[in-house]
């Protein structure tokens, strides 16, 4: 219908280039157009002013490495080895230099395409694994600054490049998985023996400091004990003239003797106790009760 009525249609976000008798003339932009056909009149096809996205993925190698030990050098696992760069191009032909996009270039998705497998794999093999995965913006700008000066002679723009994935080797995943858990099992090993240190050093000290208020509780007992068979000597012997301070001394101690000699025997779990007893070994088992309490007592 167009054809008959001399009139042609380009829609939004396209341009249409006019051809007179094989001969670019002009670039028509969205809208209604006269084109007198039977005058040599030809629309030679459109052109999409819309972004568009080409997704690349392009194999390399990163850069060789070496690992030196104590006795000999060895391969770096994570150097050295293949891996495929996943880029997305984002591009998109310009309005004024559409005539550039159409004729010059007869594909454009080819032409990005070997761009970028030129600046990828001129710099990826310059770094390392580890490298490679945390410069990937850099080297996204690499490519893009590389197409940018490479495209805009035929008519297109990069919007955007983006490096979306790096993929090394399965082989090279697993042994790089087997380092960091290594790693971290490592970090865990030296975090718990740290901490069973620390746990055994507040022991030590917790059982030094128990032992040091136990013999501080002792002391003060056997302080409080002669305290208080010295009052008891002072105050018997001022109410009861006569008897020398060893003589009360003798019968107090005897007196605790027999009281802890019937706390023994009410006991139900007690256990035997076999001393010399008689009448006679009283005086004796007074001394050998004073002089521990008054060796505790230096002590």
């Amino acid at each position: 219908m167009g054809n008959i009525v001399c009139c042609v249609q380009v829609d939004q976000s396209q341009v249409a280039m006019k051809e007179g008798f094989g001969k670019f003339e002009k670039v028509l932009h969205p809208g209604c157009h006269c084109m007198p056909w039977f005058l040599g009149k030809r629309i030679a096809g459109h052109l999409s002013l819309r972004v568009q996205q080409l997704d690349i993925k392009c194999e390399t190698k990163t850069k060789a490495g070496l690992l030196l030990s104590k006795t000999s050098i060895i391969p770096n696992l994570h150097d050295n080895v293949f891996v495929n760069v996943v880029a997305s191009i984002q591009y998109r032909a310009l309005a004024n230099k559409a005539n550039d996009a159409f004729y010059k270039l007869s594909n454009t998705r080819g032409q990005i395409q070997a761009y970028v497998f030129d600046v990828i794999r001129a710099s990826v093999p310059k770094l390392n694994l580890d490298d490679t995965f945390e410069q990937k913006n850099e080297i996204a700008k690499a490519v893009e600054e590389e197409r940018e000066k490479a495209m805009s002679a035929y008519g297109y723009e990069i919007v955007q490049t983006l490096i979306t994935d790096i993929e090394p080797d399965q082989h090279v995943k697993t042994a790089m998985n087997e380092i960091n858990a290594a790693a971290r099992m490592r970090i865990a090993a030296n975090e718990k023996a740290e901490a069973e240190k620390i746990l055994q050093i507040k022991r030590a000290e917790g059982e030094a400091e128990s032992k040091y208020l136990s013999g501080m509780g002792i002391a003060r007992q056997r302080q409080a004990i002669v305290d208080g068979l010295r009052d008891s000597v002072i105050g018997f012997s001022e109410n009861v003239p006569g008897p020398s301070a060893k003589d009360v001394m003798d019968m107090v101690l005897v007196t605790q003797y027999f009281d802890t000699m019937k706390e023994i025997g009410a006991a139900s779990k007690s256990s035997a106790v076999f001393i010399p007893h008689g009448p006679g070994a009283v005086r004796d088992v007074a001394s050998q009760i004073c002089d521990g309490l008054l060796q505790g007592s230096h002590q």
